[in-house]
């Protein structure tokens, strides 16, 4: 839901970062395999209980995997692959934090294992109407390089979801389970666009 916006004006502030990137002569996809690779150290952070730590590396790689486009957009580096690779390492990063707050909450393991499926069917929704939609010539309300369908639970709020978790440890039973209601909501809602807008 706030990815739009947020897409739109973060060129704006990254403009060193990019420049960053440029000097250390990187290409997008290994920004991209970078930012996975964070994630996989925020969520062995998690794991062991470092919240805080956790919580610092985890959007250090969201802005990497924000920028990788921004990158090869203004060097003239986008690829088919690198839309699928950024596809593949998102949801790769979201997954293994899933499992790094399992061995963190165990108790909750039966929470993790409904947000991972519900993962499944929330990204199957996005990438099933977007193309469907991008054959029926609906406008595209962004730059991607695969097509997503809108919908309330997107990348931003999953990292806002994962803060709240880690920034209130001792409430995660009622926020973990509030984020299920808010990917439940979403699938339905999906379904419900994908019914009015492809029945015909």
């Amino acid at each position: 839901m706030i990815d739009h916006s947020f897409r739109k004006i973060l060129p704006n502030y990254t403009r060193s970062l990019i420049a960053l990137y440029k000097w250390l002569h990187l290409a997008p996809n290994q920004i991209t395999l970078f930012s996975f690779g964070i994630a996989c150290i925020a969520a062995l952070l998690v794991s062991q209980k470092y919240f805080v730590a956790a919580i610092f590396v985890w959007w250090l790689g969201r802005l990497l995997d924000g920028t990788d486009g921004v990158y090869a957009r203004a060097n003239g580096q986008t690829s088919l692959f690198g839309a699928y690779l950024d596809m593949l390492c998102d949801m790769a990063s979201y997954s293994v934090m899933i499992l790094g707050f399992k061995f963190a909450f165990p108790e909750l393991t039966p929470v993790w294992a409904v947000i991972l499926l519900l993962y499944v069917l929330c990204i199957t929704g996005a990438l099933s109407l977007g193309s469907l939609q991008e054959k029926k010539k609906v406008p595209s309300r962004d730059n991607r390089g695969l097509r997503l369908a809108a919908g309330l639970a997107e990348g931003g709020e999953t990292g806002i979801a994962y803060t709240v978790f880690l920034m209130l440890p001792g409430l995660v039973s009622f926020t973990a389970w509030a984020w299920v209601v808010v990917l439940v909501i979403t699938v339905v809602a999906r379904s419900m666009i994908a019914y009015r807008e492809l029945k015909q």
